[in-house]
């Protein structure tokens, strides 16, 4: 990418808004340029457009509210952080075999943010906590399968589907169309553990959800148990909480709620540790404080939920949300 290109490209074409993250030697990775750019065309689109394709640069990444018009995500290549915000709460979502989401946050004292509070619970057999607490990547056919997104194509025809869909007039025609390019999902990678993983992840807390773990005695569940030992205590803590009360929640009182938990992390000592021991020294030994589950309290938990002074609060532009 030369200097003089922007990290957001804008095209319309026929009767479609369509968008490009373009950063692709960052695998498109959101920066605050981008994100301050996208609101103003996605508003001016939403009276002047049919649909809106959303999708990345390159082949490997496409990024690590409601809207009044069909918004369509192509989802093809690496989709964590915000990529998972600017697809997962769109009507359509497509995948194709090079598809990788992952929502990895408690690994570096963080939480699933960006709706993953509001998502990741209502996805079923309790397949979202899972997803949130352990961090766990989904690939290609398994992220329709476990709901994520909507729709299954191969990348080879991402092109020719795009090129279609920007003629489209109407959601009847849209979802012609994605049923035609769709292919069927038929096997699921977690199928053979996914009684575990409803039954282990109903459970009210992590304590309980690591003692029945370790009752399962498989090889799924001591890498499970592997994996919840490598996170952050307390951001287990604080997801689990999350997204039992985000089932309850509106997407945008789950995103005040996020934010709320979000300001507190950057306050306390986990996320910056997290992010130095696996992003900048790379030592992967995280020094957790609380260190254990056990020194993790409800106190401490839910100080992260509290509200914030009025004028902190986070606002949106519109009451949609």
């Amino acid at each position: 990418m030369s200097s003089q290109e922007s990290d957001m490209l804008f095209e319309t074409i026929n009767n479609a808004g369509v968008v490009t993250l373009n950063r692709p030697k960052a695998l498109n990775a959101l920066n605050t340029s981008m994100v301050s750019q996208l609101l103003p065309k996605l508003q001016e689109w939403e009276n002047s457009k049919h649909l809106v394709l959303m999708k990345g640069a390159g082949d490997k990444a496409f990024c690590a509210g409601r809207y009044e018009i069909p918004y369509i995500a192509f989802m093809n290549g690496i989709t964590m952080g915000g990529g998972i915000g600017l697809s997962v709460h769109g009507r359509y979502r497509v995948a194709t075999e090079k598809t990788v989401i992952a929502m990895p946050e408690t690994k570096i004292g963080l939480f699933p943010d960006v709706g993953g509070s509001y998502f990741l619970p209502r996805l079923p057999v309790n397949l979202g906590l899972y997803l949130g607490l352990t961090g766990d990547r989904l690939k290609g056919k398994d992220v329709v399968k476990s709901g994520i997104a909507t729709h299954f194509v191969p990348s080879q025809r991402m092109y020719e589907l795009e090129k279609l869909l920007t003629r489209c007039t109407s959601d009847v025609e849209i979802r012609g169309l994605l049923s035609k390019f769709n292919e069927p999902c038929d096997d699921f990678s977690l199928a053979p553990n996914i009684k575990h993983i409803n039954y282990c992840f109903a459970a009210g807390t992590v304590e309980e959800i690591i003692e029945r773990l370790e009752k399962v005695k498989n090889d799924w569940s001591e890498k499970t148990l592997k994996i919840l030992s490598d996170m952050c205590p307390g951001s287990l803590k604080i997801t689990l909480r999350a997204m039992q009360r985000g089932a309850q929640l509106e997407l945008g009182q789950c995103l005040r709620m996020e934010y709320r938990i979000a300001c507190r992390a950057t306050e306390n000592h986990d996320f910056p540790e997290g992010v130095r021991a696996l992003l900048i020294d790379k030592d992967n030994n995280p020094k957790w404080n609380p260190k254990s589950l056990a020194e993790v309290t409800d106190d401490y938990v839910e100080s992260y939920f509290k509200k914030l002074p009025e004028d902190k609060e986070l606002k949106f532009l519109e009451s949609k949300l």
